[in-house]
């Protein structure tokens, strides 16, 4: 994430779901547009060009059958086994058909970053829920992961954009160069995504609870943003900066406070802190970066323990026994996506003093 550059994305599917529109909608320079036609088997071979985000290739149908279909379906495969990322289109208004569910099992099989898009939603709008749910239940997903999108009119694009740098991270620093008005959501999820990495790290057992790898995690954070934000920092500038913060002392500050109450078990103290402090290391370098504002120590000690009481409660109906890691990600990753980032770092929600520091040269 801190270190990735352009990755290739392969957008695959069956015959006629609208790929090409989708492909013509991401590129960057018009004479790579593909044929477009309602006619199916319109695009014969393999066509990549530059989505200047990353590289984009469009492909022929996967579930065409006859001699030269074969050939084509082969092209088309070997074009997602070498993708850094597939994107997977199916056509609402036809629903998913036996042999297209097929193309999406060899296709998850792959194990690559994927993200699956319902195109044409535009001939579905008032069963778009219904098409959706039925979809869903086809392929053994959860709603939430199928995107419904009008390639023609380009509708819900930017969500299939968000899709592809949620599932492959390393692609973040390059959309954000890509995408300027995009870089505090990508910011936000790459705060989201360490903060679960943080909270399955602070379910170690360890006598007292250890903020060093805590730090590691943070540092790479800080350099995705950095890098999302296109400011250049080294790994000892960021530890610099987590270190002028004291987010790890007051980590064990808080745990010593809450831990004294009773009655809020050890592995939730632990996820509920690691988590806070993470996401206030990501508040601050957001806003570093972003209007070179260095947040007080007093604001973040604020941010932090009101986002450890808020975790806590959320965290609270998982039991007092400890739950998998995979249930409190699930968890924190739900409630860290429901909070609203820009609410916490409105300028009015800033005391006065909060100013000064420049960013990063």
């Amino acid at each position: 994430m801190a270190f990735g550059d352009k990755k290739q994305v392969v957008i695959l599917g069956p015959t006629n779901v609208g790929k090409s529109t989708l492909f013509n909608q991401l590129i960057q320079n018009a004479t790579d547009r593909a044929e477009v036609s309602p006619l199916p088997g319109t695009t014969r071979q393999n066509k990549m060009a530059d989505a200047g985000l990353f590289t984009i290739v469009d492909t022929p149908g996967a579930d065409a059958v006859g001699e030269t279909a074969t050939r084509e379906r082969q092209s088309a495969m070997e074009a997602a086994r070498s993708a850094d990322c597939i994107i997977l289109v199916f056509d609402a208004s036809q629903g998913i058909r036996q042999s297209e569910l097929a193309i999406a099992q060899e296709i998850f099989q792959l194990q690559k970053p994927w993200v699956v898009v319902l195109n044409k939603i535009d001939l579905v709008k008032r069963d778009l829920d219904r098409v959706i749910e039925l979809a869903s239940k086809n392929l053994g997903l959860k709603p939430d992961l199928i995107i419904p999108v009008s390639a023609r009119s380009g509708q819900n694009l930017s969500r299939v954009v968000m899709r592809v740098a949620l599932v492959e991270p390393e692609m973040i620093a390059a959309l954000g160069r890509g995408l300027p008005q995009f870089r505090r959501q990508l910011a936000w999820r790459t705060i989201i995504s360490t903060a679960t990495g943080a909270a399955a790290v602070a379910l170690v057992p360890l006598p007292m609870i250890d903020f060093i790898p805590l730090a590691g995690l943070q540092t790479m954070m800080t350099l995705s943003i950095a890098r999302i934000y296109q400011f250049e920092i080294s790994p000892a500038r960021a530890r610099e900066l987590i270190a002028t913060l004291g987010l790890g002392y007051l980590g064990r500050t808080l745990f010593y406070e809450l831990s004294k109450l009773g009655g809020i078990p050890g592995w939730l103290l632990s996820v509920a802190i690691a988590a806070s402090v993470t996401v206030t290391m990501g508040y601050a370098a957001i806003l570093w970066f972003e209007s070179g504002v260095r947040i007080s120590n007093a604001t973040l000690n604020q941010i932090s323990r009101q986002l450890t009481r808020n975790l806590i409660q959320s965290l609270k109906n998982l039991g007092k026994k400890r739950p998998g890691v995979e249930t409190i990600q699930e968890e924190l990753s739900s409630f860290l996506e429901k909070l609203q980032p820009d609410q916490i770092l409105s300028p009015e929600h800033l005391p006065k003093e909060d100013t000064g520091e420049s960013r990063p040269k």
